[in-house]
């Protein structure tokens, strides 16, 4: 006896698929190499930016973010008020090289000791507003966060003070400075 199979039992065979033509390969390549490149200028813009981006950002802007009451204990270099500070530091009989900066723009104040030593502190006060203090951590500078001053008359104190039993060899030393005083 013989079978016989019939032609509808049997699966038919797939067609064998085709290789892509030549244009949509190139399309293909293009569009790969494209995505690869975003993907390269994206990861390097990210490493770049991320650390640096607010500085960035905030260089870019001509006016300060926080004028006025806004800039009350805020860092001045975050908030671009360092663009048009000026400084006041007496050149003679100086011994922690204290200053004071003052930025119009940002209708503020912050101190700064150049010559100390970890566990020193520096000090920015307005008389009749607030007063701010930082530690030296590290090295032998500092700087405290801004005191907002009115936009005209104002009076302001800045103190180096040693910590007790320091490396310092210096006083308490202060300095006060006005709107007026010869900032440069």
């Amino acid at each position: 006896m013989t079978s016989s199979t019939s032609g509808n039992s049997a699966p038919s065979p797939e067609p064998e698929s085709q290789p892509p033509a030549r244009g949509e390969r190139n399309r293909r390549n293009r569009a790969t190499t494209l995505a690869y490149a975003v993907a390269i200028v994206g990861a390097v813009v990210a490493a770049v930016v991320t650390p640096l981006g607010d500085h960035l950002v905030k260089g870019f802007l001509d006016d300060p973010t926080c004028p006025g009451e806004a800039c009350e204990g805020k860092n001045p270099q975050n908030q671009g008020c360092g663009e048009d500070a000026r400084t006041y530091k007496p050149a003679v009989g100086n011994p922690a090289l204290l200053q004071l900066r003052y930025s119009e723009d940002c209708q503020a104040v912050w101190a700064r000791v150049q010559r100390g030593s970890p566990g020193d502190l520096v000090t920015a006060e307005a008389t009749g507003g607030a007063k701010r203090t930082a530690q030296i951590e590290y090295g032998n500078d500092q700087f405290t966060s801004m005191v907002s001053v009115d936009d005209g008359e104002f009076q302001v104190t800045a103190c180096a003070v040693p910590k007790a039993g320091g490396e310092s060899t210096y006083e308490r030393y202060c300095i006060h400075a006005t709107e007026a005083t010869a900032w440069w």
